[in-house]
């Protein structure tokens, strides 16, 4: 019997936007086992769609490596790379991805016709689905005339039609109302079973209960909400740097410092400079985010770190100038 172990190993995506190095995965270890349900859980922009592309074997990941069952994703190039996206995994998009010509049965059954599947079999496979997901009533209809969540059953259907031994989910329930979510939620947890891992990123935290496992990438924040502590930089020296996950919102006391953005090719953008009484760097404890640029000490600088609490405290009795998390305000 086939088995779905999933084991990600030292899992690290860098690419570049506008010019500046984005690494929303960096040093990611993790593993799944046969038949499990997983969650890639986190808010927007931590990384989570960019993860399952790579387990997908869209996306190849700039380090790190990816195995499932006995099959390292991460090596596959050529017809392997093409024979694991089509039998080795099943794909179930966000905005469903329909074909809005055919109908749903058609859909279903496009993917076995484009793998030379013969029609009858591709047919017989794809009615068989349907009644698994409870579409049977709406096998003629096109994508137009069902509901957002009977479009998702389709979807998951078609994602099943080679029986992989996983399937991954980007967002299922981004676009259904609160009933439908119930059913599609039900659904994905029925079919992770002996034989099949589903793997689903989403920022609902509704899934949490039916996963056998969380990878949680929401970006690390202080330890402790109400957390205050001194920090001595030396000229040169990093605070910290974009991309890094968020710690604490930082007070100059004396000093001062640099706000600036590495590019890919190496140089810097200077964005401002803060200096004694200002603080800067407190959208990151505040909403999760990764670090949107690195601040350096231009001196010998003397800082307090605030936790996310903490700060709330400071800021209501000591208004000052401040730098979202080491973006220059515009005055």
């Amino acid at each position: 019997m086939k088995t779905s172990e999933l084991r990600i190993s030292d899992l690290t995506i860098e690419y570049t936007r506008s010019g500046y190095a984005v690494r929303p995965i960096d040093g990611l270890h993790a593993e799944a086992g046969d038949g499990e349900l997983v969650l890639l859980l986190g808010p927007s922009g931590c990384g989570k769609t960019t993860a399952l592309s790579c387990l997908a074997g869209l996306l190849t990941p700039t380090e790190g490596t990816i195995t499932v069952g006995e099959t390292e994703v991460t090596s596959l190039d050529g017809q392997a790379l093409t024979d694991y996206r089509r039998y080795g995994v099943g794909i179930i998009f966000q905005a469903f991805n329909l074909i809005p010509s055919l109908t749903t049965l058609e859909n279903v059954m496009a993917p076995m016709r484009i793998a030379g599947v013969d029609r009858a079999t591709a047919r017989a496979r794809a009615e068989e689905l349907l009644e698994r997901v409870a579409l049977q009533e709406r096998m003629a209809h096109r994508p137009d005339e069902l509901s957002g969540g009977q479009q998702q059953r389709v979807a998951i259907a078609r994602a099943l039609v080679h029986d992989p031994p996983m399937i991954v989910a980007d967002e299922p329930t981004a676009h259904l109302d609160f009933i439908q979510v119930e059913g599609i939620l039900r659904l994905l947890r029925e079919i992770a079973s002996p034989g099949r891992l589903v793997v689903v990123a989403t920022h609902d935290d509704r899934f949490r209960p039916l996963a056998d496992r969380v990878i949680d990438l929401t970006p690390g924040t202080a330890t402790n909400e109400d957390e205050e502590l001194s920090v001595s930089v030396s000229p040169g020296e990093i605070l910290f740097r974009q991309g890094d996950d968020p710690d604490y919102v930082y007070v100059l006391r004396s000093g001062a410092v640099e706000i600036f953005r590495e590019r890919t090719d190496g140089s810097e953008e200077h964005l401002g400079a803060m200096a004694s009484g200002e603080y800067f760097g407190e959208l990151g404890p505040l909403l999760g985010l990764p670090r949107s640029a690195s601040v350096r000490a231009r001196e010998q600088t003397e800082l307090t770190g605030y936790g996310p609490q903490a700060f709330r405290r400071w800021k209501a009795s000591h208004p000052a100038r401040g730098a979202p998390d080491g973006q220059p305000q515009k005055r």
